[in-house]
């Protein structure tokens, strides 16, 4: 359990607690920002979002930096990034921020990779992420947080940035993803 993979538990930790604040109907009272009311809750989990989404580049650049990569760090941080993703996009559903049948197209992606990546596992090949693949993660990030955040800073014009990105996201993530399975048809063609 190295300084990267603590970090990493970090971000796995403070995904219920970002649940929770978002599922637990509290009143912390509301700031107006531009033409949007935030209430102080979503801006404190969208602050808990960005500073968890934060510590995935902070693990990986220590790990590289350092060569503290591990095999439970490979397990973890792809596993904590997917949960942390998953939990916001569907909480936004639940607030009415992003249509369920995005957010249901972006995580079955997920699922889709992953299951490959099992599949490669078993046959003793890695597949790492792509630039496409974290060109995605870093949209989607973009995205949730700026709907979190109900639009702000964009929120002091008529700009929706935030559903703009989140289709951005949607788009990226089919491509990558279709990306990912074309340059690695090979393992599922492959496998016994």
């Amino acid at each position: 359990m190295n300084i990267p993979n603590k970090i990493t538990m970090s971000r796995i930790f403070m995904i219920p607690i970002f649940i929770l604040l978002l599922s637990i109907p509290l009143d912390w009272g509301v700031i107006d920002i531009g033409n949007e009311s935030l209430p102080v809750v979503d801006l404190v989990a969208a602050l808990i979002f960005i500073v968890a989404s934060t510590t995935d580049w902070v693990d990986g650049y220590y790990a590289r930096k350092y060569n503290l990569v591990t095999n439970l760090g490979k397990f973890l941080d792809p596993l904590a990034d997917k949960l942390l993703v998953s939990a916001a996009l569907i909480l936004l559903v639940e607030m009415g921020q992003a249509p369920a049948w995005i957010v249901i197209t972006i995580i079955s992606r997920e699922f889709a990779v992953t299951g490959l990546r099992q599949v490669a596992a078993g046959e003793g090949i890695i597949l790492a992420a792509g630039q496409m693949g974290k060109l995605k993660t870093w949209i989607q990030i973009i995205a949730i947080s700026v709907l979190l955040l109900h639009n702000f800073p964009f929120s002091y014009t008529t700009i929706p940035f935030g559903t703009i990105a989140l289709y951005a996201a949607l788009i990226i993530t089919v491509v990558s993803g279709v990306d990912y399975f074309v340059k690695n048809w090979h393992v599922m063609r492959d496998s016994k």
